[in-house]
């Protein structure tokens, strides 16, 4: 008999994507996903979907609590799946009387930021984190705030997210048919927290520093946008769907984040699955887990212009070890592959499901 999981996810995303189809291909596990029709900053293709049993929200629908809670009555669930607490329907969703004898999980991707809100947050969410079987978090800053949470350290498990492996473990082997590019890339949110204005100072002062300075693609879409426009060396590709942005992938030399807020980026994960030496912040949570300074990137201080200038001018200079680099950043990201995901949740949705039948 086969297990019935259903996720109630915000937005779709490309690595989700992969992850959901690697989960639902197993034979005795039946997934099925609540989500957010495309959003207007990441307007991924609703046919990232293509596969996996759906539903998803319009802009309406998604405040829409019956209809949620109607969906999930006729999906009949064994286990339900959270992303978090940030959307009140989803949360109200927990004390459900439809999920009475589900088990439920929570994913969070959070760092703990020690904030007034943070340490507010124990009281505010005790109920809603009470009713948790567990708490799946993204990597070592969430698992810390976690636990200030008040979740007990039992219930806690690491391994959130998982990318879609196959298509970026290729791309360093088909790198070294030719020299290695020399080029940079930021793929991301044209918004203030991916320190836009940041990268195209630090970008600027790069330039100004040497005599053949490397190009800069910019692949997203977002509110800053516009800072990308004319200036020298950037090439601004606006918004890539994933099965396009494999050629921009493979084109690349090195990757660059400065973001001053980034839980844990995937890009991060999917750059070094790709076999991409890294530039980032040391704000980007997933650089905790994939990046290793001096040994397969490079991690900079937020809201500096300068550092991340020194970084791209280190790595123009170091050409020749970026593909060493890159082939370890591969290494790095190889627990993250979406069947490794896929057997992961496996067993954690067996486990709880497991549990919560015995206890009903």
């Amino acid at each position: 008999m086969s297990t019935k999981v259903l996720f109630c996810w915000s937005d779709i995303s490309g690595y989700m994507a992969a992850n959901w189809l690697a989960l639902h291909t197993l034979p005795d596990i039946d997934v099925f996903v609540l989500a957010f029709q495309a959003h207007t900053e990441t307007a991924f293709s609703d046919q990232l979907m293509a596969g996996i049993p759906s539903r998803l929200l319009n802009l309406e629908e998604r405040q829409n609590f019956p209809l949620i809670e109607k969906l999930v009555q006729k999906a009949q669930p064994d286990a339900v799946v959270f992303s978090g607490w940030l959307h009140p329907p989803y949360r109200k969703l927990a004390f459900s009387p439809t999920l009475k004898h589900c088990a439920l999980v929570m994913g969070m991707d959070t760092p703990w930021w020690g904030t007034w809100r943070q340490h507010l947050a124990p009281w505010l969410l005790h109920r809603y984190l009470q009713r948790m079987d567990r708490v799946v978090v993204a990597g070592e800053r969430s698992w810390q705030y976690a636990q200030r949470l008040g979740i007990p350290v039992a219930k806690i498990q690491r391994g959130l997210y998982g990318i879609d492996d196959q298509v970026w473990h290729p791309l360093w082997q088909e790198r070294q048919q030719s020299p290695w590019p020399q080029s940079f890339l930021f793929v991301g949110r044209y918004a203030p927290s991916k320190g836009i204005d940041i990268l195209v100072e630090a970008y600027r002062q790069y330039r100004s520093r040497i005599s053949d300075p490397w190009g800069l693609v910019c692949c997203g879409q977002g509110t800053l946008g516009d800072r990308l426009q004319n200036q020298a060396g950037i090439e601004n590709r606006g918004f890539v769907q994933p099965t396009d942005m494999i050629a921009v992938w493979r084109q690349a030399g090195a990757f660059l984040l400065p973001s001053r807020f980034d839980p844990w980026p995937l890009a991060l994960v999917e750059a070094s699955a790709a076999g991409l030496p890294v530039v980032c912040t040391d704000v980007c949570g997933s650089s905790v887990e994939v990046i290793r300074p001096g040994y397969n990137g490079i991690i900079v201080p937020q809201e500096n212009p300068e550092a991340l200038a020194r970084a791209l001018l280190s790595l123009h200079e170091h050409y020749e070890l970026l593909s060493t680099w890159g082939k370890r950043a591969q290494q790095l990201a190889a627990p993250y592959a979406a069947q490794i995901w896929a057997d992961r949740w496996h067993e954690l949705l067996n486990e709880v499901v497991k549990k919560a039948l015995a206890g009903a």
